[in-house]
């Protein structure tokens, strides 16, 4: 087997597997709100829809709800973690995950992160591709949003980006969101 030096020609019909480093930059938008929502709750947009708190998340169902609705928005920081990790944060007392349904089917999920309990955050919220539009992830939001404020809490924040959804910023702003400040990440997508 003759080596290849580096700036050697390929010889033509030589495979090359493409450099698995492709990266991808994006702006992340922090948001804050410090005032629960005055408007009245939004009504469930349709008439098959349940929202569930999980009480116990199976690993394997997290990971079905993150892919499926992270999937095209290059979530990945949930993928890198081993079975025993993601089972320690998405189970603990801290963490409360609801999960919407649309005719018995999972629509969508949202996570808030209850560690500082005076200012949580939304650590993760989205709706399937199939889901969207149809005010869904709207009134899985609000959902969250008072339940939140119904603990009593002084401030609750988000963050979106660039790769979410396009109306992901105006949404959160929307239902009383402020950006608060900005960063440029650099995401590394799971191949």
């Amino acid at each position: 087997m003759q080596m290849r030096l580096h700036g050697d020609p390929v010889p033509k019909g030589t495979f090359m597997a493409k450099a698995k480093t492709d990266k991808i930059e994006t702006t992340v938008t922090h948001l804050e709100m410090t005032n629960p929502p005055i408007r009245p709750p939004k009504r469930s947009p349709l008439a098959r829809l349940m929202l569930l708190r999980l009480e116990e998340c199976p690993v394997h169902f997290y990971r079905y709800l993150y892919d499926a609705v992270g999937h095209d928005y290059h979530w990945v920081d949930r993928k890198r973690l081993s079975d025993e990790d993601l089972k320690a944060i998405i189970e603990a007392d801290s963490t409360e995950i609801t999960v919407v349904y649309v005719d018995g089917a999972p629509a969508g999920f949202g996570e808030i992160d209850y560690s500082d309990p005076d200012q949580p955050r939304i650590a993760y919220f989205g709706v399937m591709k199939e889901f969207q539009g149809r005010g869904v992830g709207g009134f899985l939001l609000d959902t969250l949003v008072r339940s939140a404020w119904s603990r009593g809490i002084t401030m609750l924040s988000v963050e979106t980006c660039t790769l979410d959804h396009p109306n992901a910023l105006a949404t959160y702003q929307k239902i009383g969101f402020v950006p608060t400040a900005q960063e440029t990440r650099v995401i590394e997508p799971i191949r």
